[in-house]
This record gives structure tokens, sequence and C-alpha cells, in this order.
């Protein structure tokens, strides 16, 4: 493990920490970023996934979901901020699916299996928070919406601000449902990662349509289009509506990647095709 070296020793030690509370052994990491750690490992004769970071709204949303749709969660230390995870076999994510369609199937299949009432938990994020990132960009930019295109950034508020103002009843949702964090496995398709979002479900689609990135408008344009008319007619959610949320949730992106000085053009790119083909 070499990412953070200021965080290493801690890193070591909460592993150690887990070896030793389930008999862990062959721990291998996979994924080490500043904010968490996934690796597989043996427990007996059984392959687990360790993830040390935080947790607590994914431990709450995998405990809802009780593995219908999503990765199985065996075992948690919310204390230490760790928790044990079925190995999903072969593990192959959704973007390796050539065919577009299915692979829109797919994830409508698991979005469907996952989404639920929400029973309550403090743990879960409100989508309402996330997009409180449109406010802290007016008032970095001093009122302005900065190097975000005026007319769709003000679409996309305006549309936001129509979503929550509906009544619905609160929906446990995935939150970062995408290509790369649907996994294949011996119980079908499953969802990994999930960010335990409560708020209206139609904003499922936005993470989805965003991902995967594609080189070229026409491409985006083209299989954007044909999504959304599959995303509508499983989900019973009209055309105009999926984009605004895709339109949405692009734009938050964007401000995100602005506020940790991180790229924001593929959203804004992807935003401002959906936003013409919307007046097109």
């Amino acid at each position: 493990m070499t990412n953070s070296p200021d965080k290493n020793g801690k890193w070591l030690e909460l592993v150690e920490a887990a070896k030793m509370r389930w008999d862990l052994r062959e721990i291998q990491t996979v994924q080490h970023l500043s904010h968490n750690l996934v690796a597989f490992a043996l427990q007996g004769k059984k392959s687990v996934v360790l993830k040390i970071g935080k947790i607590s709204s994914e431990v709450a949303a995998l405990e809802c979901f009780h593995g219908e749709g999503a990765v199985l969660l065996l075992d948690k230390d919310e204390t230490q901020g760790m928790m044990l995870l079925e190995r999903l076999v072969p593990g192959v994510m959704l973007s390796t699916i050539q065919d577009d369609d299915e692979a829109t199937h797919i994830a409508i299949d698991v979005m469907l299996k996952l989404r639920r009432p929400c029973p309550g938990s403090s743990n879960f994020i409100q989508l309402s928070e996330w997009f409180s990132a449109f406010k802290t960009l007016r008032t970095r930019y001093e009122g302005t919406t900065g190097p975000i295109d005026k007319k769709i950034f003000e679409s996309a508020e305006e549309a936001v601000k129509g979503f929550f103002a509906e009544k619905h009843s609160p929906v446990l949702m995935h939150g970062d449902l995408h290509h790369y964090n649907i996994l294949s496995s011996e119980r079908g398709w499953v969802a990994i990662d999930p960010k335990g979002i409560v708020g209206p479900s139609d904003y499922e689609v936005g993470p989805f349509l965003l991902n995967p990135r594609h080189k070229t408008a026409e491409e985006i344009g083209r299989l954007t289009k044909r999504r959304i008319a599959i995303l509508s007619e499983r989900l019973g959610v009209e055309k105009r509506r999926i984009r605004e949320w895709a339109i949405a949730h692009a734009v938050l992106s964007a401000c995100w990647g602005l506020e940790d000085n991180m790229t924001y053009e593929y959203a804004m790119a992807f935003a401002a095709i959906i936003f013409r083909g919307e007046r097109s």
C-alpha cells in the first residue's frame, strides 16, 4: 500500500485490526484512494472483500438492500470504519457489455430491485444536500455561474427546484448507479458502492446516463437518446423528465469538479448535448 503516505500507518493499523477481527489472510489491496481502501482477502476458504473508510451511509444502504440487487454485507465495524463484503465472481463491469440496449436493460433491472421506501435511518444522505452545490457555486462566483454555461445552469436550477417542490414519499436509492458500479456475479448483476441517497427516485437515471464516457458528441447524442427511450418505457417516466434529471446531474457533477479542482468539462459537454437536443 503506497498511496497517502501520511495515512499509511493508519491504513496498516486498520487492516491489521480487520485481519484479527475477521480472521482474514492473503489480503491484497485492489483500490487505495485518499478516503478509502478496498482489498480482497480469504476468510477460511471463502473469498471476501474488505473495505475501510467512511462507510456509514453505505452500510445503512446495504443493510436495507439485503442483497437484493446489491452486494451482500457480511459484517461491519462502524466504529473502526470497516466492513466485510461478499466477493463478486466473475465481477465483470457492466461497461464490458457491447450491446448498449442490453446493458441499459440490465441497469434498469438492478435499479428497480434496489428502489424502496426509505426506512428512516439518519445515516442516509438527502439528495437535496447534494444539490446545495448549486448554491455553493453561485456563492463562489459572486452570484454568477462561473465557467458553467449560464443557460444550462439556470435550466438545471429550475428543474431541480420543481422536483423538490413535488410531493413524494422518500425513496432510498443507490445514488451512483452506473456501468462501473454494476458487476456480474453468480447471483446475476448486482450493484456495489451505494451512496445511500434519499430523494425523488427519478434521480437515479442521471449517473447512469452520464457514464460510460464516449468519444464524440454524435455518439453521446445517439446513445443517450436511445437510453432515454428505454428508461422512459421501462420506468414509466416522461422522456422530458429524464432529460432534465440527466442535465441536472451533469451540472451537479461539474459543480463537484470545480469544488475539488478537478475536471468538469466532460459533464458540461454532456449537459450541453442534452440541452441542445431538447430544443432541436
